[in-house]
């Protein structure tokens, strides 16, 4: 896996994610300056965090998507040994 720079507004958005925050993309905008929070979402997926995105109905009726790190589920884990034992790695 690749190290994240610290300077960069990938690693922001990761360490807000390690703190616990739950990001949507207008937020995303507003504190990193990232216009494209899904596409950030995916370069840490690929880096091998367990991003999720969960999408929501606002209050006033827009749809949204939010994103958090957590925890990869039984499913991930069995499917990345899976791919290992298939000769699929990094």
């Amino acid at each position: 896996m690749k190290q994240i720079s610290k300077a960069t507004k990938t690693y922001k958005l990761l360490e807000a994610f390690k703190q616990g925050d739950v990001v949507t993309q207008a937020q995303a905008e507003k504190r990193f300056d990232i216009k494209n929070l899904a596409a950030e979402a995916s370069r840490l997926r690929h880096n091998g965090h367990a991003i999720y995105a969960k999408s929501r109905k606002a209050g006033n009726g827009v749809q949204v998507t939010e994103y958090r790190l957590d925890r990869p589920t039984r499913e991930i884990v069995a499917l990345g040994y899976k791919a290992r034992s298939m000769g699929i790695s990094l």
